[in-house]
């Protein structure tokens, strides 16, 4: 895809300085950081979308979709006399400088766990060693659990506390499972929540030995079971057919030959 030599950032700029405008759009006027966390998330998760679906024109437009967040964000922030957009430019160009000392200084670091383990050295520098109410504030709150929990885990791991070795986080899983299990038994709605929590945790840190990361593996999971209930779907609404009223072993027998069709493309 070529340029036609009009790409520039500041055209984002002007158009969001336009629609903040008192004559510009009633409904960007009215938004504030916070109003624009769920759309945030919201673009953030297409661009994921679109990347997983190979589809490159869908990414390019999704990130033009994050990006106008970026520049809609500053555009409040700059109205309020907090920061601009060429701020936050020049912070990330200073911040991304600062962590390739191995590029931009004489550090060295040849493979990709070297680069990481040089990054979080240089973060906890930058922080004093400190965070804000303990090692584990930093999360986000607003991350998705499997995500959150996911670098909880990676963090009290870089803290020392962490199992040896994967048999011992698998032998925690069954620990988990059978207390689970016994919940269930006794029919016990809070236990049940808990023992199910400290399951999906235990499997995140599973998750974390074999280098899976939960939230990628769950989401592709997710993505695989819509369409294979879609083409069930299908099947079905060709013979005039419905879900309802289809026996199990029937559907099972679509749910194979979806799996099927899915294996030859």
């Amino acid at each position: 895809m070529k340029s036609d030599g009009k790409a520039d950032i500041g055209k984002l700029e002007a158009l969001m300085e336009r629609l903040r405008r008192e004559d510009g759009c009633p409904w960007d006027r009215a938004q504030s950081m916070e109003s624009l966390v769920p759309f945030i998330i919201e673009e953030a998760y297409e661009v994921i979308f679109a990347i997983d679906s190979g589809d490159r024109a869908e990414v390019m437009e999704e990130l033009g979709d994050l990006l106008f967040q970026v520049i809609f964000v500053s555009q409040i922030a700059k109205e309020n006399g907090d920061f601009t957009l060429a701020d936050v430019i020049d912070r990330s160009h200073q911040k991304m400088i600062s962590r390739h000392p191995h590029v931009f200084g004489e550090a060295r670091a040849e493979t990709p766990e070297e680069v990481l383990r040089q990054w979080a050295e240089i973060k906890r520098k930058e922080k004093n060693g400190k965070e804000p109410g303990g090692r584990l504030a930093g999360v986000p709150e607003v991350l998705p659990a499997l995500l959150r929990a996911h670098k909880v885990s990676q963090k009290a791991a870089k803290a020392g506390f962490d199992w040896k070795n994967t048999e011992e986080v698998m032998e925690k899983l069954d620990e988990e499972l059978f207390e689970f299990k016994e919940a269930v038994r006794k029919k016990e709605p809070l236990q049940m929540e808990e023992e199910l929590g400290d399951m999906l945790f235990t499997l995140v840190n599973v998750g974390r030995f074999l280098e899976v990361n939960p939230e990628d593996a769950l989401r592709k999971t997710v993505g695989k079971f819509i369409t294979r209930f879609h083409h069930i779907e299908s099947a079905l609404a060709k013979q005039g057919r419905d879900l309802s009223s289809t026996p199990m072993d029937e559907l099972e027998r679509l749910w194979q030959e979806a799996k099927s069709h899915r294996k030859r493309e």
